[in-house]
């Protein structure tokens, strides 16, 4: 796969683009993704404002047909899904929270590495940390994720945490409806409501994106689209809890950015039939 991500690169219109997209071919061991349709781009996009309005707002239409047209075939499933629930442990049946969405924030240079005339002495920050425009949980757009309670209500007693092989927290139901992804289903209303793609990056918790941004490099662009309910990183890579499939991840998901289209989605979302047959990834 690498070759042929190599042959759609192009060289950027700056070097701060350049610099921005470095790693974005870093990771030889990807799996083949061949089947995608590659689009010969004259300057790697940054985000969606990136994509021609067509393309977004064709984007846009399917997210909505998709997710209108699902909530309606598989509401007996939902249903029978919440029954299950509610009936296999206490608690509620549908598990809401925090993800971090869409990043439309450009980085800036600090102006006072560039004049020196303002820089201030040595070791005092000039700026009021009560009054940061940038705080360190804000990277994209906060927004409230619903899926199927999979796991007990005291999982995370102990503080935020992946799950892993085998998760003792799961419960009986739980592990069914993570390996047939139905206790996804729920994050159709997300769609609908614009705070998630029916194609795009996974969305992660803000408990866990400060670190991953400081431990994998432009692992904070790959939020230049909306949150996926699917996506190219989700069908190939599955789930990842350690931070080398994070990083395959990453890489997935700029590959999407670049190649992001109306014929994409199609194939992603035909692809995603099969990860739910199969159990494909599931942990």
């Amino acid at each position: 796969m690498s070759a042929s991500i190599l042959e759609q690169r192009t060289m950027p219109a700056n070097d701060e683009l350049a610099d921005l997209f470095d790693h974005y071919i870093a990771d030889e061991s990807l799996p083949s993704a061949e089947w995608l349709t590659q689009l010969h781009l004259n300057r790697p996009r940054r985000n969606i404002h990136c994509m021609n309005e067509s393309t977004r707002q064709c984007k846009r239409m399917l997210d909505i047909v998709s997710a209108l047209t699902l909530l309606i075939l598989l509401a007996p499933v939902m249903l029978l899904v919440a029954i299950a629930v509610r009936l296999t442990s206490r608690g509620p049946i549908i598990f809401c929270q925090t993800r971090v969405g869409l990043n439309l924030r450009q980085q800036r240079r600090d102006r006072r590495l560039q004049d020196s005339d303002v820089r201030p002495p040595m070791g005092v920050d000039r700026r009021n940390p009560e009054n940061q425009r940038r705080r360190g949980d804000g990277y994209g757009k906060p927004f409230t994720l619903y899926k199927f309670r999979t796991m007990k209500v005291d999982a995370e007693r102990n503080g935020p945490q992946f799950a892993v092989k085998g998760d003792t927290r799961v419960t009986v139901i739980g592990r069914f409806l993570r390996k047939t992804r139905l206790d996804e289903l729920p994050q159709l209303w997300n769609v609908l409501r614009g705070e998630m793609s029916f194609v795009g990056p996974r969305p992660e918790r803000p408990e866990f994106i400060n670190d991953l941004t400081q431990e994998i490099p432009n692992y904070i662009n790959r939020l230049g689209l909306k949150p996926g309910l699917t996506g190219l990183a989700q069908i190939i890579n599955g789930y990842d809890n350690d931070i080398e499939s994070f990083k395959r991840k990453v890489n997935l998901d700029l590959l999407y950015l670049q190649n992001c289209c109306l014929v994409n989605d199609l194939k992603i979302m035909l692809r995603t039939i099969r990860v739910v047959l199969t159990g494909s990834g599931a942990l």
